[in-house]
């Protein structure tokens, strides 16, 4: 039995990244659970020596619940590319380098693909909610599509300007943030999430 966040509880999310804070926000808040960022708490950002989307979140949920004394969420994402193996997946952040500039990752993965015929790819997203006694509850989602070439619009954050999902004609980067927030790989985690875990 999954354990509940009831309403008026205060929620860390562990997260330096600003657009998936403005997200994970956005699907949080509307429950009556009030979140403070783990930023905002001076909290490190720990290692993230898993092999997998899980084992990362987790790492960090537990890390900043032990830290701020609160329950705590965190999300371990990325971009999976079919002709690169699934690269880059849980390095997608280290591919945009310590300035986190993600037009760079993006030519990277365009370049390490080359003429590659298969262009499937794929985001994934773990949350994980953890307290500070050590429980966690982990909820995975994926969303897949295409990579295309060039990058395309001005919204979303990361490698959604390169990204089309299965069923649509634009990228993530041109899609409303409205429309992604209710299908992304984020929103269906999420909603997995919501269902076990909040009143």
């Amino acid at each position: 039995m999954a354990r509940r966040l009831a309403p008026g509880a205060r929620l860390v999310l562990a997260s330096h990244n600003p657009g998936k804070l403005r997200e994970i926000e956005a699907l949080v808040t509307p429950h009556g659970v009030a979140v403070i960022s783990a930023a905002a708490l001076g909290l490190p950002e720990p290692e993230e020596p898993a092999p997998d989307f899980a084992g990362n979140a987790r790492i960090k949920a537990l890390a900043a619940a032990v830290a701020s004394g609160l329950p705590a969420l965190a999300d371990d994402s990325g971009f999976c590319v079919a002709a690169l193996g699934g690269a880059p997946g849980v390095v997608s952040a280290r591919w945009a380098g310590p300035g986190k500039d993600f037009s760079v990752a993006m030519e990277r993965v365009q370049r390490e693909m080359a003429a590659a015929a298969d262009r499937s790819a794929w985001f994934v997203s773990a949350l994980c909610l953890a307290w500070p006694d050590g429980h966690a509850e982990v909820f995975e989602g994926r969303v897949d599509g295409v990579c295309v070439w060039p990058p395309r619009g001005g919204q979303g954050f990361g490698y959604d300007p390169m990204f089309v999902p299965d069923g649509e004609t634009q990228t993530y980067g041109e899609l409303s943030p409205a429309f992604k927030q209710a299908t992304s790989h984020r929103a269906r985690a999420f909603a997995q999430l919501m269902a076990a875990c909040f009143d």
